[in-house]
């Protein structure tokens, strides 16, 4: 969540005793352009079954075209993502403002309950071979 709109619609959320699913992780970067595969890969590798990405609003961000290079970036991963096996329905885009606390409970509760449907990810491991 980018710190100055999603992150902040989230503590509207939250001063509002708005409600949404307990079982996400909020993670907060500076701006949504800063979110990297390796990171959305990470969260899949530390038992993340779906990464939702949220930013401004396009043409309202705080460092001008940050959310036009994560929209960018989001194309080419959910590419990537497909090659890995990852089912499109884990990996999500969506601009949510500061003022957009029920966007935001909306969009929590699709990606959980797409998620809850498609299941626990299961990532192909390497398999290591012992050296006799």
């Amino acid at each position: 969540m980018c710190r100055w709109c999603s992150s902040a619609g989230a503590d509207l959320a939250g001063t509002s005793r708005v409600k949404y699913p307990p079982n996400i992780t909020l993670v907060k970067v500076m701006c949504s352009g800063r979110v990297d595969a390796q990171h959305v890969l990470q969260a899949f590798r530390s038992g993340a079954d779906g990464v939702l990405v949220s930013g401004c609003h396009p043409g309202d961000c705080h460092y001008i075209k940050g959310n036009y290079s994560t929209l960018r970036r989001f194309e080419l991963l959910k590419r990537m993502m497909r090659q890995l096996g990852i089912e499109d329905g884990r990996l999500r885009l969506e601009w949510i403002s500061a003022t957009e606390a029920d966007k935001l409970k909306e969009t929590v509760e699709q990606m959980v309950e797409t998620v809850r449907g498609l299941g626990p990810l299961k990532l192909a491991r390497e398999k290591t071979h012992a050296k006799a």
